[in-house]
């Protein structure tokens, strides 16, 4: 038990280790990106504490900490970004995420809440970038980043006597220019 105990120590050193090791890059990245996407003072940070139990992925307790403002205080993102920072830097991370994983598709559910059309418009190129390595779904309202795409789907709702229905048709050309 003890061999093994200290096994499962080791390779949980070893998986912090690793994690420490590649922060820097993570954060000076996605700060980046955030400038990019109309953030010019964005500072974000992620924060490790190592817990005395072992959970399935190591030791580690990870804390994403984000600023938008000049010299603001750094604090979790949960707590200080507002709807259309946490859309920017949701987007930022599933980007980097995108960039070195091999995921066969990803969904963006109205990443674009609380953006002004310019960022919007900036979010799509992203999209798009992502979407030469991997499948990009996303439900959006704003035609900056719906014109970005390759295929267009329009979803609806219908009522009948009974109940109401979800319904979804693929756009041809004349609708796709209607519905942007």
């Amino acid at each position: 038990l003890k061999a093994q105990e200290e096994l499962v120590i080791k390779s949980a050193k070893k998986l912090t280790d690793s994690r420490v090791k590649v922060i820097p890059a993570i954060e000076k990245t996605i700060v980046s990106q955030l400038v990019q996407l109309g953030i010019p003072n964005a500072n974000f940070k992620i924060s490790t504490q190592i817990k005395e139990d072992f959970q399935y992925l190591g030791r580690d307790y990870l804390s994403f900490l984000f600023s938008a403002n000049k010299n603001g205080q750094i604090e979790e993102v949960q707590r200080v970004a507002s709807g259309g920072e946490l859309s920017r830097l949701m987007l930022s991370i599933k980007y980097l995420i995108s960039s070195s994983t091999a995921l066969p598709s990803i969904v963006f559910d109205e990443i674009d809440t609380g953006v002004s059309g310019e960022i919007a418009a900036k979010m799509g190129t992203m999209m798009n970038k992502m979407a030469e390595n991997i499948q990009v779904i996303s439900i959006t309202h704003l035609p900056q980043i719906a014109g970005k795409g390759k295929n267009h789907y329009k979803v609806y709702k219908a009522d009948d006597e009974l109940e109401t229905y979800s319904n979804i048709v693929l756009l041809d050309q004349q609708s796709r220019i209607e519905e942007l």
